[in-house]
């Protein structure tokens, strides 16, 4: 069996063994694919260049200009510029006409962004109210409630403020980063060489590019010196391609071998980035999850405002008789005291603040309540190729193959010889630096002849002179078939069929094979002839995990988040990777995705099987696409990582899209966070910082909903019991104090949980009603005990104005004494609501528990010294400061056996239904599987809208470029592609001829 294999395998015209080398051959044909392009004859474009006017429909039709293969030159005339490059006019006139080379961004207008946070309806609420004290008060001979009025107004323009400062703040960051990243380019302008930043390029411009260069735009090669570009953006494998003269090379690839110059024909969003990111558009969301969130938490405290507002118009009119504007000051109280007017406000600042936080671990927010969706992000997907993996091939030392008395260290000595030094191509660099120290690769030698990788030969040699010994002695190294049809002292049937089953092993595993066999010369002409190649061994070659990628990937398992690989290369790499980075190797061929399950096989359809699967090879964008698509619509929050133009449509659809260091312009357009450090352990930071700002989000939510409850019900029952009075521009003091408190807890410190989080409202809604209720009881136990008895005279001796009782429900000294004790204990339930045990056992901030204390410090001045006659409120003794503390002490600590009983009882029983409902639903999904629905994070409605997220830093890719078709990513399409677009570029430059055309 081996020896037929061995004598087929070199010829690119010989018959490959089924068996054991179509894997083998396909990875050198990708590996070498560099060298393999077949030459294509130029041809014209059939059609008068003079006019240059081509229409859409005729741009595929071959009769007129064959795409494939359109001549530079005829690219030049479309393009009317030639090698000298553009004049500075000609640039700048094409600048204006195509705009920069680069994907818009979006800027937000300061003052529109200050004014949006007085547009949703819990402010709207507010703003009506002010309205009320303004106009609707006037009447039955009383002036118009300036007094509330521009309390309500200055509470909104506070909550304003905060937030926008917040939120420009994190913007500047997140802007200075990304200015930072802007890429450079060598162009050519009235003939001179300078460099510019690539954003101003134009097509038509000259652009030059080296090793290690990003290609700036999209371009057709004019001169190109043994140039190999890595696109591994686009195609998603990891070898580099050859480019020739008149290839093209496209905007955000790296040239890894060679130099190169090129004509742009196409920048900014009309790259085959920017068309990449038509898929992008499609999923742009409107409304986010914490939109939804707070519209739904908007709406239980609108809800509970408004039913208690229609109870107080039906008792206060219809039963009290009230007139008109005693009444309306009640539902005032109601309106201004039970909206949290600081929710959209708090949550966007603690959004704000986490969003710097994670700049310091190098991660650009860019979509700012992507912080809260990633805390509940149950699996990511993530590309492989740069990703997971350093993209740059490596030799796996621990796999080298030994066929002779060599040792794998000599096997590896001795390739490095073979191995050019500089201009290096991916396989030459990778054998060097294998050396660990690259001097190793020329010492003790003498360099005779090189012959360097060539796409006839498949090989490198060398021939040199041994210092020590003396003797000339020749290295080969490169594809398995050639070098073992050199070798002829040691070819013998054993040390073929150990070969045949070592690059078999290979194959399987992903490994690509690189053989190296050795001679010694006689005489002193490196030009003879050796004794015979023998072969002495076998380098594996792969792209290595990143250091800390393994530990990032057991970091997110251990956070509750399931890791999955969606690379476009091929299946047996894939497993590797799998396997070495504990992912597993229960992976499947991007087929599966179109075929579905195969009959009789464990799963018992494709929804089952993806979320079964350790990951997919093969995909295209589509393919990633519909993974990410799939796994939301069977109720996972995803996340996905990538680095190229083929992640950007999933990163689009993923509920939090996160585009790794180095990512093309059109992944980080797409992404909603960017990281500038290479690796993934940044994402782990961000799971754990995410997680921290839900914790703060959820905190907040129960206090905020509490309150609500808390003022409403309790002063109506006030004055369905009493007629009690209370003035509202208390309730706006109290309001203010909450507000100046609250905002501490963007920087609270909070446990994250080990689990992913999401909003359980009904949860939320049920610790609100039960705080609420229980400090409604602690102020109408208050105000019944001091109207009803003389039990605070008898035990302490204080009065009111020297009268044991009140003068009255509405005296303005129980006033003072109701806004203290209501504005003291609604505070301190913050403590309660942002811990899981005793509220002692977790420490707040430095900064909550310092604006606690001047808030309460500021409420007891007010009541011992403020005697505002137009608020009805009248400054009350030290005796009652200190009986209204006491008394909020004595109600507070009860308030933890609250939430534990809570918790053991109404929120167990809540738990296990919903348990119970995510089984049943998972029984009904492996029986017929779950229909696709957009998932939760990408809904729209109107209402959710009125909270829609206000901080865009980078503008989605752009939405109407190119053809409107989806972009194939097929090699063969590549050229057909590029001269399209050159005679777009043409068609647009006729259109607008140039004023000092002739």
């Amino acid at each position: 069996m081996s020896e037929p294999n061995v004598e087929k395998e070199p010829g690119p015209q010989g018959e490959e063994s089924p068996v054991t080398d179509a894997a083998p051959n396909a990875k050198r044909k990708r590996e070498y694919k560099e060298f393999g392009h077949e030459e294509g004859k130029p041809t014209c474009a059939n059609v008068d260049m003079s006019l240059i006017e081509l229409k859409a429909e005729d741009l595929y039709d071959k009769e007129k200009v064959d795409l494939e293969t359109i001549v530079i030159d005829d690219v030049f005339k479309l393009l009317q510029c030639d090698e000298n490059g553009l004049s500075l006019e000609e640039a700048s006139r094409r600048i204006e006409l195509f705009g920069p080379n680069k994907l818009e961004q979006e800027e937000q207008n300061a003052f529109l962004q200050f004014l949006s946070f007085m547009w949703n309806p819990l402010s709207w609420v507010m703003e009506g109210a002010a309205l009320v004290a303004i106009v609707l008060s006037n009447g039955e001979g009383q002036p118009p409630d300036w007094e509330d009025f521009l309390g309500i107004v200055l509470l909104l323009f506070i909550n304003s403020t905060i937030g926008f400062y917040e939120e420009r703040n994190a913007g500047n960051a997140v802007k200075a980063l990304m200015d930072s990243l802007a890429p450079k380019a060598k162009v050519k302008r009235n003939g001179t060489w300078a460099e510019i930043e690539s954003a101003g390029l134009v097509p038509g411009d000259m652009v030059a590019f080296k090793i290690g260069d990003i290609v700036p735009a999209d371009c057709r090669l004019t001169e190109a010196i043994n140039v190999s570009i890595d696109q591994a953006a686009l195609t998603g494998e990891s070898l580099p391609q050859g480019k020739k003269l008149g290839d093209q090379c496209f905007s955000g690839s790296t040239c890894k071998q060679g130099e190169a110059e090129g004509v742009v024909i196409s920048t900014g969003a009309n790259t085959f980035f920017g068309r990449a990111a038509s898929l992008v558009g499609q999923d742009d969301d409107t409304t986010g999850h914490l939109q939804k969130i707070l519209a739904q938490i908007g709406s239980f405290c609108l809800v509970s405002i408004g039913i208690f507002v229609v109870a107080e118009i039906l008792v206060l009119y219809a039963g009290f008789r009230y007139n008109y504007r005693r009444g309306l000051n009640n539902i005032l109280v109601l309106l201004i005291g039970g909206i949290p007017i600081a929710m959209p406000t708090v949550l966007s600042v603690t959004l704000a603040v986490g969003a710097q936080q994670l700049a310091k671990h190098k991660a650009i927010v860019t979509r700012i309540t992507a912080i809260e969706e990633l805390a509940g992000v149950t699996i990511l997907c993530s590309d492989k190729t740069g990703t997971l993996t350093t993209n740059k091939l490596t030799i796996d030392r621990a796999t080298i193959r030994t066929y002779g008395p060599f040792s794998a260290d000599d096997v590896m000595l001795l390739a490095a010889y073979a191995s050019r030094t500089e201009n290096q191509d991916a396989i030459d660099t990778s054998v060097v630096a294998a050396l660990g120290d690259t001097s190793r690769a020329r010492a003790g030698i003498k360099l005779l002849d090189f012959k360097p990788f060539n796409p006839v030969d498949k090989r490198t040699e060398i021939t040199y002179l041994e210092e020590s010994s003396g003797k000339l002695k020749r290295v080969t190294k490169g594809m398995t078939g050639i070098i073992i049809e050199l070798c002829t002292r040691n070819k013998t049937e054993e040390v073929e069929n150990k070969l045949e089953a070592d690059v078999e092993e290979f194959a399987t595993r992903g490994l690509r094979a690189l053989a190296v066999a050795y001679e010694e010369l006689d005489g002193e002409d490196p030009e003879a002839e050796g004794n015979g190649f023998e072969l002495i061994g076998l380098l594996a070659i792969f792209d290595p995990p990143r250091e800390d990628t393994k530990q990032t990937i057991d970091d997110a398992i251990a956070l509750g988040v399931k890791v999955k690989m969606v690379t476009g290369d091929q299946l047996a790499i894939a497993k590797e990777t799998g396997r070495r980075l504990g992912l597993g190797d229960h992976m499947y061929p991007a087929k599966v995705l179109k075929d579905g399950p195969p009959p009789g096989g464990k799963h018992l359809n494709l929804d089952d099987m993806i979320l079964d699967a350790d990951g997919f090879a093969g995909v295209f964008p589509e393919h990633k696409y519909e993974i990410v698509k799939r796994l939301q619509g069977l109720g996972h929050l995803c996340a996905m990582t990538g680095d190229g133009a083929n992640d950007a449509p999933a990163l689009s659809r993923a509920n939090v899209g996160i585009a790794v260091e180095g990512a093309t312009d059109a992944a980080r357009g797409a992404a909603d966070i960017v990281l500038t450090e290479p690796g993934l352990s940044t994402i782990v930071h961000a799971i754990r910082g995410s997680r921290i700002i839900f914790q703060r989000m959820r905190n907040y939510s129960i206090y905020a909903c509490a309150v609500t409850i808390r003022i409403v019900v309790c002063f109506a029952i006030l004055a369905f019991a009493f007629k009690f009075d209370f003035p509202p521009f208390m309730v706006l003091i109290i309001a203010l104090l909450n507000d100046g408190t609250i905002m501490t807890l963007s920087v609270d410190r909070v446990l994250p949980s080990m689990t992913p989080d999401a909003w359980d409202l009904a949860e939320i809604f049920t610790y609100a009603i039960a705080y609420g209720l229980y400090l409604t009881a602690s102020t109408i136990a208050l105000v019944a005990i001091i109207m009803k008895t003389s039990f605070f005279y008898d035990k302490f001796g204080v009065t009111f104005n020297g009268f044991v009782f009140p003068s009255s429900a509405n005296d303005p000294q129980l006033h003072m004494i109701v806004y203290l004790q209501v504005a003291i204990i609604s505070q301190a339930l913050i403590f309660v609501t942002r811990s899981h045990g005793f509220f002692f056992m977790e420490r707040p901030s430095v900064a909550l528990m310092i604006a606690f204390c001047i808030a309460q410090l500021v409420s007891s001045i007010i009541a011992a010294y403020c005697n505002w006659g137009f608020t009805q409120i009248r400054a009350i003794s030290g005796g009652w400061i200190g009986i209204v503390w006491v008394w909020n002490i004595v109600w507070f600590l009860p308030l933890d056996w609250i939430k534990f009983a809570m918790k053991a009882t109404i929120i167990k029983r809540m738990r296990e239904r919903h348990d119970r409902k995510v089984a049943e639903a998972a029984v009904r999904a492996s029986e017929g599987g779950i229909p696709i629905t957009r998932t939760q994070s990408r809904a729209a409605s109107i209402h959710e809208s009125m909270y829609s997220n206000r901080v865009s830093f980078i503008r989605r890719a752009a939405r109407k470029v190119g053809f409107g078709r989806k972009i194939m990513m097929k090699p063969e399409e590549l050229q057909r592609f590029s001269s399209i677009q050159a005679q777009r570029t043409g068609a647009t430059l006729a259109r607008n001829p140039s004023r000092t055309a002739a």
